[in-house]
């Protein structure tokens, strides 16, 4: 019995150095530096433009990803697919518009890491993603090498009651429809 205690009080002591080892870093984004790139599609063609972030970190143990979080500026939404006169301000009041992301009464987006798998600085991400006040999870790619971090991420507009010209919502729509998820193409320096 003696010996048992010995060699389980010995374990712990062993797990709790190793443990002792483990460090955890925070990185915080330089935000001038990184880039929210949008794209979304309608059955006539698409369109983009950027979103500022406002600021954000990524977790490391060990030099492996654990998690991280970020807030995106939705009233910075701008349209670059677009010249100025030429239907970028409208397509932008649009947006920020309560038909799509109500900027006035959500000015901004958070993504929270929740989960990561992987290592060797590709992995799978799994967060929830926040906009105009609802809560989703997403899951993407994220690879990350030197100070930089890029993630693609598919969003489904209409988990975020945003609905407005979705064919899943509305018939006759035809060549006005506008397609349910659009793409985040994301660059984050840190």
């Amino acid at each position: 019995m003696k010996t048992n205690f010995l060699k389980s009080a010995f374990i712990l002591v062993l797990a709790i150095s190793f443990a002792s080892f483990t460090t955890i870093i925070k990185k915080e984004l330089k935000v001038k530096e990184s880039n929210v790139a949008w794209k979304g599609y309608k059955v006539t063609g698409s369109h983009e433009g950027t979103i500022n972030l406002v600021d954000g970190s990524l977790s490391f143990e060990n030099d492996v990803l654990t998690g991280g979080n970020f807030n995106i500026d939705m009233t910075s939404i701008n349209v670059t697919d677009l010249k100025a006169g030429k239907g970028k301000e409208k397509l932008e009041g649009h947006l920020k518009s309560d038909d799509f992301f109500g900027t006035e009464n959500h000015k901004n987006a958070t993504l929270t890491i929740t989960n990561v798998e992987g290592k060797a600085d590709s992995y799978k991400v799994t967060g929830d993603l926040m906009i105009k006040g609802k809560t989703n999870p997403i899951t993407f790619e994220m690879t990350i090498t030197d100070n930089m971090a890029v993630a693609k991420l598919k969003v489904d507009r209409t988990k975020y009651d945003i609905k407005y010209g979705s064919a899943s919502f509305f018939d006759g729509l035809k060549d006005k429809a506008i397609y349910d998820e659009f793409d985040l193409n994301v660059t984050m320096k840190f």
